[in-house]
């Protein structure tokens, strides 16, 4: 697996994508609907990466020029959409609710009883279930062009960089979406919400010069430091924690996560730290023996009672988690 696939897939994504991949392509390759209406556009396309096709079909679709550079004829107002990421929570920001999810993105969040009645489209996506939704919008978390292929002949399809920061995921968002008012009304709530946050915690005396690191585990007593997916990208945003330097050294290398050994810990520990408890019952087991062990008794931040923990898909990166940490976060910390 290379750099790019560590950057885009979760931990509990990894074992999951070999097996998975070439069986779901295999098998839905013969039946998507041939009539793509993905098509490479002869007409530039705006900077801010979208535009209005110039005839009377203006009122009907537009041009938009996804994550990985495809031109394509998009619904100027898509009513069935297909979200195949992580950050399903985004859409929900701007009052979108897809027919069809990538339902373990989802399981243990914060509103996933408000996703009762959106599809589980699998992972990878399955393209006979897309096919069976009726969907005229595909958003697509995932650089795969094999994949993307695929899913083109089923409906528009454009690619999303669910690894952006979130400004700039709900910015897109509200440009592919007809809903750039909605984005920027949100965005400009959370700001204040979450700089809020820093000023009560900064109060107390969390943050300013402190660092902080995010760990998990992952079947087969795996761990894990997270970088730039979920909890991070809020614990490291303007006003919040410092990263380690481990931690820093690694971020520049533009991954979302990095496994380490136990005897690493040390190392990529930093003043406070959050440990994401797992959905797997075996990996609960691993951070439990962590937890209990000599190593981590003997760490600053455990001897500090600075250690907090959060269910790891409540502690996501999309908006509508985001704004659930923000309240959150206060709790906690107050905790210590």
């Amino acid at each position: 697996m290379n750099q790019q696939d560590n950057r885009r897939l979760q931990p509990w994504k990894l074992m999951m994508m070999a097996a998975l991949a070439a069986l779901a392509l295999s098998a839905c390759g013969n039946t998507a609907n041939t009539n793509s209406v993905n098509k490479p556009s002869a007409t530039p396309v705006t900077t801010d990466g979208e535009k209005v096709v110039g005839t009377e079909e203006a009122s009907k679709v537009r041009m938009f020029k996804d994550w990985t550079g495809h031109d394509v004829e998009v619904p100027s107002n898509p009513e069935r959409i297909i979200f195949h990421s992580e950050t399903t929570g985004d859409l929900l920001a701007l009052d979108v609710m897809p027919v069809g999810i990538l339902g373990q993105s989802i399981k243990g969040s914060s509103f996933e009883d408000r996703m009762a009645n959106a599809e589980d489209v699998g992972f990878p996506i399955n393209v006979e279930k897309a096919l069976e939704l009726n969907t005229d919008l595909i958003i697509f978390a995932n650089s795969d062009e094999a994949q993307y292929e695929q899913l083109s002949k089923v409906a528009p399809t454009v690619t999303f960089d669910s690894f952006a920061p979130l400004p700039e995921r709900l910015t897109t968002l509200g440009k592919l979406l007809g809903k750039e008012k909605e984005a920027q009304e949100w965005l400009d709530n959370y700001k204040q919400q979450e700089t809020g946050m820093w000023k009560s915690l900064h109060e107390i005396g969390v943050g300013g010069e402190e660092t902080a690191s995010v760990i998990t585990f992952y079947p087969g007593n795996r761990l894990f430091v997270m970088l730039a997916a979920g909890l991070p990208q809020l614990l490291y945003s303007e006003g919040g924690f410092k990263m380690t330097e481990p931690i820093s050294s690694a971020m520049s290398e533009g991954v979302g996560f990095v496994e380490i050994s136990m005897e690493k810990l040390a190392e990529f520990a930093g003043d406070r730290i959050f440990v994401l408890t797992p959905e797997s019952e075996e990996a609960q087991a691993d951070t439990k023996a962590l937890l209990d062990s000599a190593l981590w008794s003997g760490l600053p931040a455990v001897k500090n009672g600075y250690v907090y923990e959060l269910p790891i898909n409540k502690a996501s990166s999309d908006a509508t988690s985001r704004e659930w940490l923000v309240g959150e976060l206060p709790k906690l910390m107050a905790k210590s």
